[in-house]
């Protein structure tokens, strides 16, 4: 028996400071490129989610200097971790990050489905 098509709440783990210099255009464009995944898992039927789109605003709002100052040690992947508890499913895109790759790990130790293609995610329609 066919099992139903079932939305996943996807959290998109990539690059954020990796390669980047911590040069504010090429964060937002790793920040872009998870947008971009997470739109085509919506258009897919699921809920995706970045630790990004929850930290980021913490931080502004918490007066953050910039990456690697201690209120992004503070705030950012422990965000990203609570977020992952919460999900189905972890969505590994980009280039090398310690922290995308942990966020790897977390999934796998919770046993949570992880994967590394969008053709890879099952269609939630």
């Amino acid at each position: 028996m066919a099992t139903e098509p079932r939305s996943l709440m996807i959290l998109v783990a990539g690059p954020y400071r990796s390669g980047t210099g911590d040069a504010p255009a090429a964060l937002e464009a790793n920040v872009r490129a998870m947008n971009r995944t997470a739109l085509a898992l919506f258009r897919a039927g699921h809920l995706p989610v970045t630790g990004e789109a929850l930290a980021l605003p913490l931080l502004e709002t918490a007066g953050g200097t910039g990456p690697g100052d201690p209120l992004f040690d503070e705030i950012f992947h422990p965000v990203a971790e609570q977020l992952l508890a919460r999900c189905d499913a972890v969505l590994r895109i980009g280039g090398p990050s310690q922290g995308a790759d942990r966020m790897v790990a977390v999934a796998r130790a919770l046993g949570k489905d992880v994967y590394t293609d969008t053709a890879d995610v099952p269609d939630a329609r």
